[in-house]
């Protein structure tokens, strides 16, 4: 069987399934990109900054983050910013977590649609099979009674195209949804190693003034 005659023969839900099937990917394409893009980014900048960092220039590690676009870049600078006037490293630690909570929408948008879009799909394949047993049911009525077995075995073999279409659907959806899931986690744990590595450094800083 073509995969075109799958879907016609499956009927009205196999398009709302076949829509949420391209959104979802597109969505998962988007953010594996993304994620890998501020991977790269921020991998980028830490290294050239680092090094000032570790020799106590906070003010050319400042310099080099002012204004960057990478989230790397948003946490340092509210740090190197906060330490200026900070009278402890909790003060610095405190104004990364702010910087932390305002990019982590921007680490995580879209992602949850993806889970959705998967429960979404699963759903509307069993809808579709309930509503083309009802018309299978309906169609037999009053068939030839010769006839009604095969009829049936026929229409519920159809029927049953949307719920295998919403699993076919909701499976890569879900696997996606994980790595993604894993990969903004990835992304996190390396903002946050970031900013212990900035407060320890600046403790030592303090410490040997």
């Amino acid at each position: 069987m073509s995969a075109i005659k799958f879907i016609q023969d499956g009927g009205f839900f196999m398009y709302p399934i076949l829509l949420i099937m391209f959104i979802g990917l597109g969505i998962a394409i988007e953010r594996i990109i993304f994620l890998s893009r501020v991977k790269k980014a921020n991998k980028e900048l830490w290294d050239a900054v680092y090094p000032s960092i570790q020799k106590g220039d906070t003010e050319k590690a400042l310099k080099a983050v002012k204004d960057n676009e990478t989230e790397i870049g948003r946490i340092l600078e509210y740090g190197l910013t906060r330490n200026r006037t900070a009278k402890n490293v909790e003060d610095v630690e405190t104004a990364m977590e702010e910087a932390l909570m305002e990019v982590m929408p921007r680490l995580e948008a879209r992602t949850p649609f993806i889970s959705t879009f998967a429960n979404v799909a699963t759903l509307l394949g069993l809808l579709g099979t309930v509503q083309g047993l009802i018309t299978a049911f309906a169609a037999i009525a009053n068939a030839d009674p010769a006839q009604k077995g095969d009829l049936l075995s026929s229409s519920i073999s159809v029927a049953m195209n949307t719920t295998a279409f919403g699993l076919i659907v909701a499976i890569p959806l879900l696997l996606l949804y994980a790595f993604l899931q894993s990969r903004t986690g990835e992304v996190v744990e390396s903002l946050e190693m970031a900013s212990i590595k900035l407060l320890n450094a600046l403790r030592q800083i303090r410490n040997n003034a």
